[in-house]
């Protein structure tokens, strides 16, 4: 769910990708420093059993640091980050994982009000169904980041939830997996986000986003939910502007109107019909600039947005929720 390499800006709805700044060395030395978090996270309440068995033989990643040194400027385009990340293989592996777990999902989205497609989307789009969630030790590559200059009080309050899951018992040290920035288990939640929005919807005690499927489908919908889920709502779709058209002031979140004030202005759905939803209030997108696709981005949008706050992610989840579900 964190992105620590790339930094979306959105500008006329176009997502421009920054490098990170460069990383400051810790005057501290490892020992000195993991002591003092030994003592700090025993403030905070976490037990001691907890602090020494996660921090006892914790040293910093070398790989962990090439990783986050590794800061290039991105120029992929969206059609290029689209084609990517949705082919037929991911929409058919969700549209076989849906019908598997079409009555656990039918629970999820009753509770939650998020319909099944979405939760599929998203959980292909961060770890292809469950299959590629991270081989990092959290507690380690956060401990690394946390050290390091670069944002170092994000990581270390990152590490000190982490800590937090590990004494309330959700996971063990060694099974606690993700990324090497520390995005965890198949929704690649941070420890703060499992600490606010993890769900034990298995009823087990715990909120395991590793393994149990019902976890980590009620997590997700509990994440959108949370943060304003329209139940009645989709996430957009596809749209054609017409010749002329000028993008300027007309583009972007920041920009809503009824979608019956964009059918006026010549905007219309591929192949020229009309639109649905007229006083449902959208925003047009244009990820690839005014040459590029345009979207017509419902209030959901926005919500998916802030769980990856990137146009390119959010537009791809609603597009492979829409071919997911298309299947029924």
């Amino acid at each position: 769910m964190f992105r620590p390499n790339r930094r979306a800006v959105l500008a006329g709805g176009a997502a421009v990708l920054a490098a990170a700044p460069s990383a400051r060395a810790n005057p501290t030395d490892f020992g000195t420093w993991l002591a003092e978090l030994r003592r700090e996270a025993a403030r905070q309440g976490i037990s001691q059993r907890t602090i020494d068995g996660a921090l006892t033989g914790v040293a910093p990643i070398a790989r962990v640091l090439e990783l986050d040194r590794r800061q290039p400027e991105s120029t992929m385009t969206f059609a290029q980050y689209r084609d990517r990340v949705i082919n037929n293989d991911r929409v058919e592996q969700g549209r076989q994982r849906l019908a598997q777990n079409r009555d656990l999902l039918g629970r999820v989205t009753e509770r939650y009000g998020v319909p099944a497609r979405f939760i599929m989307a998203l959980w292909g789009m961060e770890t292809s169904y469950g299959a590629n969630m991270g081989g990092f030790k959290i507690v380690d590559a956060l401990a690394t980041l946390a050290y390091d200059g670069r944002r170092s009080q994000f990581f270390r309050s990152e590490l000190l939830a982490a800590l937090r899951i590990l004494d309330q018992g959700h996971i063990a040290p060694e099974r606690m997996l993700g990324s090497w920035a520390g995005a965890m288990g198949q929704s690649q939640f941070m420890p703060s986000s499992f600490l606010q929005y993890a769900v034990d919807f298995d009823g087990d005690g715990r909120r395991d986003i590793w393994t149990s499927q019902p976890d980590v489908f009620a997590s997700a919908a509990n994440y959108l939910a949370r943060n304003g889920w329209v139940r009645t709502g989709g996430w957009g779709l596809a749209v054609q502007v017409p010749q002329g058209f000028d993008p300027a002031g007309n583009t972007g979140l920041d920009v809503r109107r009824p979608v019956s004030a964009w059918q006026g202005m010549g905007i219309r759905a591929p192949g020229g019909g009309g639109l649905p939803g007229g006083d449902t209030e959208a925003s047009l997108v244009q990820p690839d600039g005014p040459r590029g696709d345009s979207f017509l981005a419902f209030e959901n949008f926005r919500v998916i947005m802030r769980w990856n706050r990137s146009v390119y992610f959010a537009t791809s989840v609603g597009i492979l929720s829409d071919r997911i579900g298309s299947a029924g």
